[in-house]
């Protein structure tokens, strides 16, 4: 049920960003999620798209070197203390949360975020069993 995450190694100079941006946009890539982190030579881009083959192999043909990874994603209703409660859930559970980040969405009232743990099918268990809903590579093609 866990979402595939591209990861892409960039290289921090002046148009790397946007050589990815534009080849994922010449072949109707359209990303749903992003986030990067970054050190003086290079970045780390973490990408939600809705066409995860496509991305992979005009990524990999253009030279990039590329990961996938399994994350959670999960929905969140868009008030204080909603995010603090999944992660609650998830401390709980005794699960340590890597890394996250939230989901550009097209609905009112709620949030998707992204979450990286060491075990995906725990994690979610534990949220569902809080009664919170998960999101799959289906629910993000239809954003």
């Amino acid at each position: 049920m866990s979402l595939k995450q591209l990861t892409v190694f960039v290289e921090n100079k002046q148009g790397s960003l946007v050589a990815i941006t534009d080849n994922l946009a010449r072949h109707n890539v359209n990303m749903r999620a992003l986030s990067i982190a970054d050190t003086q030579e290079f970045g780390i881009l973490r990408l939600i798209v809705d066409d995860h083959a496509a991305a992979v192999k005009t990524l990999s043909d253009e030279g990039f070197l590329i990961n996938t990874t399994a994350v959670v994603g999960v929905k969140i209703g868009d008030e204080p203390g909603k995010l603090s409660k999944a992660l609650e859930v998830l401390d709980n559970a005794g699960i340590n949360v890597e890394y996250l980040y939230a989901f550009m969405a097209r609905t009112e009232k709620h949030a998707y975020v992204v979450l990286r743990v060491a075990d995906n099918a725990a994690a979610e268990t534990a949220l569902e069993t809080a009664g919170f809903h998960l999101i799959t590579d289906a629910d993000v093609d239809k954003l």
